[in-house]
C-alpha cells in the first residue's frame, strides 16, 4: 500500500488541482469530503486543507473538528483551510479594506522555516480570497507576508501545522511546487508513486481481485477505456472480453480504425454495428437531453444484449477515473453531475464492478498508457463525447447530417495533425448548425448548411479557452470543407471560452 496524503475538500474549485500537483511530485493522495477523514488508515502521512467558496464566518460554512488530526499529522491549510484553523483557535477572520485577488508578491519573513526552505526572499503568488486573517492567536507565528496581507503564511508552534492564504497549487504561484514539495518532505513520504509502480501494484491487485473470473468491458475508443483494457489484459488475458458498439455517431472510419488498433494490442474485441438502431430511435428528436438519454439507453441495451451471449461473466470493467468519482458526488453527498462510468450497469446486469483507474487523473492515465507501450496516437487522442456526433449535430439527426459532420470533422482534425497543431489543443471538432445561409458557388446561388469549428485549450476540461489557431490555417480548412463537403457553404469559428460557454454545443 502506497503512503498517501489526504486532501480534505471544503468545496474549492482548485481542490483537484492540489491533488494533481501532489501526484506530479510522485506522491499518492486522495481527496475526501472535509468531514470524512479516514481515521485508522496507517498509510496517511499528511493532510492538506483545501479552499472553499464560503467564509468561515458564514453559518452554513463547512467546518469540522481538526483536533484529532492536528499534532498527529503534518497539516497544510490553503486559503480557507488556513483561515479555518486561525478562526478555530480564537483568531479573527474578516473583511478588510485590502482584499487580494490575483498576483501578489510574497516576502518571506522566516527563511529557515522548513515549508518555505529554498524560496527566494521575494516571489510571485496567487491570491483569491474575500476574507483575510486579521489576527492570530499567540501560538501562531508569522512566516511570510504580502503588500496587503500581513499574515500570508503562518506556522503553529509545537505542531507541524502551517497555513497559507495564497494558492501554491496554481501556475501563477512561482514557487508553489517547491512549497508543496517541502511539505511532502516534512511528511516523510517516500515519493514513489510512478506509472511503473502503479502498473505493477494494479496488475497484482487485479489478479487477486478477479482470480479466474471472466470480465467484460465496454470500449469507447478513448484513452480511459483503452488503458483499462490493456491493464486488464496484462492481468487476466483471455478472460477479458471487450465490446465496442458503433452507434453511427463516431468520427469518419473510426469504427474500423479503432478495431484495428485494438487488434494490434492483442485484445479480444467484439465489434457491433448498431448504426441503424440508433438512427431509428433518434429520428425527429431535437432536444439535446433527450438525444443523450436515447443514445445512453441504446448503448446499454445493446451492450447488455451482447454480454448475454457470453457465458460465466462475473465482472463489468469500466474506465472510471478520479474526476468522475469526485464530480459525481458533492461534499454534501448530493449528486451534481452524472457520468456514464459511475453506477447503473453493474446493478442492472448483476455484475460486480471493476474500476482499475478510479484513483487516477486524466494526465496520469496517459502516463500509464505510455508506460504500457500503447500507441501515442491513441494515448494523446482528444476527448470525444460518449454521445459522439449526436451532440455535435444541433437539431434532429439523420444519416445525411452525420455524413456532413463526419467529413467536415475529418478535414479539420487531419488539418490539425498535418499542421502540427493537434497536440497543442485539448479538444477539437466540427459542429453542424441548424442554420442555412445563402452562398455563391460558380454562377449559382446556394442555400446550404453552416459548419462551426470548435477548438479549445485546457488542462482538465473544467475551464477552457478557445484555441488561437493561425488565420492562415483556419482559412485553408474552411476553404477545403466548403469545396469538398457537399451541402456546406459556410464555415465559422467558435471563439467562446468555458465558462460561460461549454466545450461541446449540446
Amino acid at each position: 500500500m502506497h503512503e498517501k496524503i489526504i486532501i480534505l475538500d471544503f468545496g474549492s474549485q482548485t481542490t483537484q488541482l492540489i491533488g494533481r500537483r501532489v501526484r506530479d511530485l510522485n506522491t499518492y493522495c486522495e481527496i475526501v469530503p472535509y468531514n470524512k477523514f479516514p481515521f485508522g488508515d496507517e498509510s496517511v502521512k499528511g493532510v492538506i486543507l483545501s479552499g472553499s467558496p464560503f467564509s468561515v464566518n458564514d453559518d452554513h460554512a463547512f467546518k469540522t473538528d481538526l483536533s484529532s488530526i492536528r499534532g498527529k499529522y503534518p497539516v497544510l491549510g490553503i486559503c480557507y483551510g488556513a483561515q479555518l484553523m486561525a478562526y478555530t483557535d480564537g483568531g479573527e477572520v474578516g473583511k478588510t479594506n485590502s482584499r487580494e485577488y490575483g498576483r501578489a508578491h510574497l516576502r518571506v519573513v522566516e527563511c529557515n522555516d522548513p515549508l518555505l526552505g529554498g524560496l527566494p526572499t521575494n516571489s510571485q503568488v496567487w491570491m483569491s480570497h474575500g476574507d483575510t486573517i486579521v489576527q492570530v492567536p499567540d501560538h501562531f507565528r508569522l512566516i511570510a507576508s504580502t503588500e496587503d496581507v500581513i499574515l500570508a503564511a503562518y506556522k503553529i508552534d509545537s505542531e507541524e501545522t502551517w497555513g497559507l492564504q495564497f494558492h501554491p497549487e496554481v501556475f501563477h504561484t512561482e514557487q508553489g511546487i517547491r512549497i508543496l514539495d517541502n511539505f511532502l518532505t516534512i511528511c516523510g513520504v517516500k515519493k514513489d508513486w510512478t506509472p511503473a509502480s502503479f502498473i505493477a501494484a494494479t496488475v497484482d491487485d487485479l489478479k487477486t481481485q478477479l482470480g479466474n473470473d471472466k470480465v467484460i468491458l465496454a470500449l469507447s475508443g478513448g484513452v480511459d477505456s483503452s488503458v483499462t483494457a490493456v491493464l486488464l489484459n496484462k492481468a487476466i488475458g483471455k478472460n477479458l472480453t471487450c465490446i465496442f458498439v458503433d452507434h453511427g455517431l463516431l468520427r469518419k472510419n473510426e469504427f474500423e480504425t479503432v478495431l484495428d488498433n485494438y487488434a494490434h494490442l492483442g485484445l479480444n474485441v467484439i465489434g457491433v454495428d448498431a448504426k441503424q438502431h440508433f438512427y431509428n430511435e433518434l429520428e425527429g428528436v431535437t432536444d439535446p437531453e433527450r438525444k443523450r438519454k436515447i443514445i445512453g439507453k441504446g448503448f446499454i441495451d445493446i451492450f447488455e444484449r451482447e454480454a448475454h451471449k457470453l457465458q460465466d461473466i462475473k465482472w463489468l470493467a469500466q474506465g472510471t477515473i478520479y474526476p468522475d468519482i469526485i464530480e459525481s458526488l458533492s461534499i454534501t453527498g448530493v449528486t451534481i453531475k452524472s457520468h456514464h462510468n459511475v453506477g447503473g450497469l453493474p446493478e442492472k446486469m448483476h455484475l460486480k464492478l471493476c474500476e482499475p483507474l478510479r484513483l487516477l487523473f486524466k494526465d496520469e492515465v496517459r502516463k500509464i498508457g505510455l508506460e504500457l507501450g500503447m500507441q501515442e496516437s491513441l494515448i494523446h487522442r482528444h476527448p470525444f463525447p460518449g454521445p459522439g456526433l449526436g451532440i455535435r449535430i444541433l437539431g434532429s439527426i439523420t444519416p445525411e447530417k452525420v455524413r456532413i459532420v463526419q467529413e467536415a470533422d475529418d478535414i479539420f482534425i487531419s488539418g490539425l495533425r498535418a499542421a502540427g497543431l493537434y497536440d497543442k489543443v485539448w479538444q477539437a471538432g466540427a459542429i453542424l448548425l441548424p442554420v442555412q445561409s445563402v452562398g455563391v458557388m460558380g454562377d449559382e446561388r446556394t442555400y446550404e448548411n453552416t459548419i462551426a469549428l470548435r477548438s479549445v485549450t485546457s488542462t482538465d476540461a473544467m475551464t477552457a479557452d478557445w484555441a488561437h489557431l493561425p488565420y492562415e490555417f483556419l482559412a485553408k480548412v474552411s476553404n477545403e470543407i466548403i469545396n469538398k463537403v457537399k451541402g456546406v457553404n459556410r464555415v465559422v469559428y467558435d471563439i467562446s471560452s468555458k465558462p460561460p460557454a461549454t466545450i461541446e454545443w449540446e
